[in-house]
């Protein structure tokens, strides 16, 4: 909020009227200060607590009795009447038109007194060059004191200029040569701080390779059993192999595991085969022997064994009078080794050309 501003002088709250003495300075703001308004309050309670004291200590007239009632009364000199509005008359008045004012005369003060009038000759009263010296002499006195004090001012605030100037430059050197301490001073101070951290920094540096130089002998230490103990598991373990010889081992030795088992499958597989029919023909030159010969079978004459036919039928058909029991076994032995030969034979030629593929592979 901008404070009032007065046209008139007359309302303007900083300007002075009558003694200057002791007189609070009005602030330029016009907005009071919160001290300030504490302050008038606290008056103005302090005012008001005292008044009403005052009220409560004035005698004051008895309360009415039953029926009655305190009326104001009037004791003044002059009456008047009392009324809740109070009367309001319109006035107007009509001026005329003034011509234009003559000037103001001068004012000249009315006569007073008598006039008297005195005839004086001259020389009676005194002689100018008799009563002018004293004078002459005080001005002349006056201005030549007037004068040697001026000079004298002069020269002493020549002397106080030459002492001020000479003082200067004293203060001025002294405050160079403080300046130049303080700043050797400071110069001196940061040096020694610098070499304090410089030597500390020397220190933490020293204590670190130490603790570095420590622990890399004690990794090493710890480290020299432990690179080759890690290098043989991983090697145990397999993650560092011969190409060769993994290539070996994955790719070839299987593949040869598998033809050699298929090859001695084959080999059982025969020798099974052959086992059953030797088993097969023992079993029926049992069956043959182990019957009779009937009485007509011995008078057929006897026919040449094929080599095909069974050991069985050849020793049915052959007479036992007309050939000895030697003659037959020997028959029946060439007829059983026939076949055992063909399957030995068709069993070697099948290891032959198994093994010829195992070369050539």
């Amino acid at each position: 909020k901008e404070p009032v501003r007065y046209a008139n002088l007359m309302y303007d709250r900083r300007v002075v009227r009558g003694n200057t003495y002791a007189v609070q300075a009005v602030p330029m703001s016009t907005q009071p200060s919160p001290l300030e308004i504490q302050r008038q309050r606290e008056a103005r309670k302090k005012a008001l607590a005292r008044k009403h004291a005052k009220e409560q200590m004035q005698p004051r007239t008895p309360e009415p009795v039953k029926g009655r009632e305190h009326i104001h009364v009037q004791t003044e000199l002059y009456l008047e009447e009392i009324s809740d509005r109070i009367i309001e008359v319109d006035t107007e008045c009509q001026t005329d038109a003034f011509l234009d004012r003559p000037a103001t005369p001068l004012f000249i003060p009315a006569k007073t007194g008598k006039d008297v009038a005195t005839q004086i000759e001259e020389g009676e009263l005194f002689d100018f060059d008799i009563e002018v010296k004293p004078i002459l002499e005080v001005l002349i006195g006056k201005t030549v004191e007037q004068a040697f004090l001026e000079v004298m001012e002069e020269e002493e605030l020549a002397h106080l200029r030459a002492r001020q100037r000479a003082y200067a430059e004293l203060r001025n050197a002294e405050l160079a040569e403080a300046q130049r301490l303080e700043e050797q001073d400071r110069r001196y101070r940061e040096e020694k701080e610098r070499r304090k951290r410089q030597h500390m920094q020397m220190l933490q540096k020293q204590k670190e390779t130490t603790e570095k130089i420590a622990a890399r002998a004690f990794a090493q230490h710890y480290l020299a059993d432990l690179i080759p103990s890690v290098f043989n598991n991983l090697r145990d373990s397999g993650f560092f192999y011969d190409p060769i010889e993994r290539d070996i081992e994955t790719e070839f030795l299987p593949w040869l595991m598998a033809e050699v088992e298929e090859t001695l499958e084959r080999k059982v597989l025969g020798r099974t085969m052959l086992d059953s029919l030797i088993c097969t023909v023992v079993e029926k030159r049992l069956d043959a022997f182990s019957h009779k010969p009937l009485p007509n079978q011995t008078e057929a004459p006897a026919e040449e064994p094929r080599p095909t036919d069974a050991a069985p039928q050849v020793a049915g058909e052959t007479d036992a009078a007309d050939q000895p029991v030697t003659e037959n076994e020997e028959t029946d032995h060439s007829a059983e080794e026939q076949p055992l030969r063909r399957i030995s034979f068709q069993l070697e030629e099948s290891d032959q050309a198994g093994t010829e593929d195992l070369e050539t592979e």
